[in-house]
């Protein structure tokens, strides 16, 4: 790992920030001699836990199975060091998981037992009712376990991205504002809204516009670094962009 990429993975007092790394530290995080290496895959799994775990309910798995499938591939994606294998050329992160995840639960059909959990192996803290309720409440639709798949990445990136602003605003001592001009980075306001918005936060009405649009304008970058964190092309950074808010846009038959 070189010296940048070290300081890109260390913030003040040494604290793991994972959300500002890039596609090389992903891949120095596969090297057993990365000394981020168990930190940067907790924090890809926990990121991408959801849709491998919804996808691995799609394919007829009871919820217990689910749970138990997602947290063995987790683990083994972490002690078998499967990302050794990545390389620059391979393309986006997300794609490697499902590769990786549909050909796990086709050796794991035929001869996979009960899976004990804490039996030393490397474990992840997944809410599983949570999963649930949220896997449950997805409408049906005819797309294509792949179409889904980045469906569901899609919305993982940008709660990812959501979860980073936020951060961000509390370490500007403005966690309130954020909390109230939240709602508007996915609408816009109704006529005369600000002005309720501007006595909640003591300020113009002029600039709470300004505050949203600042936010939105963050937001969109924070999605941008996300995307770039998944991609070994720079120049990909727009496509892998419009084609996952194509698949937020896919029609749902309910």
């Amino acid at each position: 790992m070189t010296s940048s990429e070290d300081e890109r993975l260390s913030g003040r007092g040494g604290s793991f920030h994972f959300q500002t790394t890039h596609w090389s530290v992903v891949l120095a995080a596969g090297k057993e001699d990365s000394p981020h290496r168990t930190e940067a895959l907790e924090m890809l799994c926990r990121t991408c836990w959801y849709p491998l775990y919804a996808h691995i309910r799609q394919r007829g798995h009871k919820p217990e199975d689910a749970q138990d499938l997602t947290q063995e591939f987790l683990a083994r994606l972490l002690e078998k060091n499967w990302l050794a294998d990545l390389s620059p050329h391979k393309g986006r992160f997300r794609s490697f998981l499902l590769m990786a995840l549909n050909r796990f639960l086709i050796n794991e059909y035929d001869h996979r037992r009960a899976i004990k959990r804490g039996g030393g192996k490397a474990s992840l803290s997944l809410d599983q009712e949570k999963a649930e309720g949220r896997f449950a409440n997805e409408p049906f639709t005819n797309e294509t376990p792949e179409q889904v798949f980045d469906r569901r990445w899609a919305w993982s990136v940008l709660d990812q991205a959501l979860e980073q602003l936020r951060s961000e605003t509390e370490v500007g001592a403005r966690g309130r504002q954020f909390s109230v001009l939240q709602p508007y980075l996915s609408r816009e306001a109704e006529p005369g809204e600000y002005a309720g918005v501007a006595k909640q936060l003591d300020l113009a009405v002029g600039a709470v516009g300004v505050a949203v649009h600042r936010l939105r304008q963050r937001y969109r970058e924070v999605v941008r670094e996300v995307i770039a964190n998944t991609i070994t092309d720079p120049d990909l950074v727009r496509e892998e962009l419009q084609h996952l808010f194509a698949s937020l846009r896919q029609p749902l038959d309910r």
